[in-house]
């Protein structure tokens, strides 16, 4: 396996957001070093069923996860399953349910918070949370500083050949706050300021890093519906692979075989979907 890449997922944030906010990343747009495609979600585009169809490259009436209450171990091939046949190392920083969905379930928050696994045939080395208490007034998220520090660490030490990262902020900043208000254009702002140092730090390290979301929200914070503001989200890529024209948009189902592919991992029979990197 040649490459290295990570998947960066911050959660729920529209087209619109990705496209007037994130100056970091448009900026590197401009100066050809990223691209940009619309990307779609899956059906219901609702946070769990997205991360389950993002790794499985399955819709959810598949899969089986159709909604948040609905978390459990899949039984499809998943993108670190694979990338684990193939001898690749992996790792995980990410909200809890990504360990429920391909490690195993349910989720002890002793044994499985933090964790390093080497003959693991799915996350080797993982870094949860769960986000206990949530609420409006009480978001209990992590700083996206310490998660982008901590996926870092991870590449450095353990030499990672597929990472992912998830975060909860944005999603659930648009809950509380909707979309059009300056605390959601000031969260926006923050989050592009604070991943780019990590993202040229990845890149020099040799990293294939893809920036999307799992899904949208609309205008009153909602998502998990066909609405474009719920499902549509922003892609931006940044490495060597030829892309399709900037007018297309990729389905969410696309995302597992291309990662697959760019690593050089078997695709599963499942992954039908075509891949957009090459």
């Amino acid at each position: 396996m040649g490459n290295k890449l990570l998947l960066i997922i911050l959660d729920g944030v529209p087209w619109r957001n990705w496209r007037r906010l994130f100056g970091n990343l448009e900026g590197w747009v401009d100066s050809g070093d990223a691209r940009v495609w619309k990307l779609r979600s899956v059906l219901p585009s609702t946070s769990a069923s997205c991360y389950a169809s993002i790794h499985t490259g399955v819709a959810p009436a598949e899969h089986g996860c159709t909604g948040n209450h609905d978390v459990h171990r899949l039984k499809h091939k998943d993108v670190f399953a694979q990338v684990r046949a193939a001898g690749g190392v992996t790792g995980a920083v990410a909200h809890s349910f990504w360990s429920e969905f391909f490690n195993r379930a349910p989720f002890d928050l002793v044994r499985d918070i933090e964790y390093d696994e080497p003959a693991s045939d799915t996350i080797n080395h993982g870094r949860f949370h769960t986000m206990t208490g949530y609420g409006l007034v009480n978001q209990m998220t992590p700083s996206d500083a310490d998660l982008f520090a901590t996926l870092t660490r991870l590449c450095e030490v353990h030499d990672l050949t597929y990472g992912m990262l998830h975060t909860c902020t944005l999603d659930s900043m648009g809950h509380r706050f909707f979309h059009d208000c300056q605390e959601m254009d000031h969260a926006c702002f923050m989050m592009d300021e604070m991943l780019a140092p990590f993202l040229t730090r990845w890149r020099e390290a040799g990293y294939e890093v893809i920036v999307t979301a799992d899904h949208g929200q609309d205008a009153r914070g909602h998502h998990g519906g066909r609405d474009p503001l719920q499902q549509e989200a922003a892609l931006y890529y940044f490495g060597p692979a030829k892309g399709p024209a900037k007018d297309d948009v990729i389905d969410q189902l696309q995302l597992a075989p291309t990662i697959l592919s760019r690593l050089g991992a078997p695709i599963a029979d499942t992954m039908k979907a075509p891949i957009f990197l090459t």
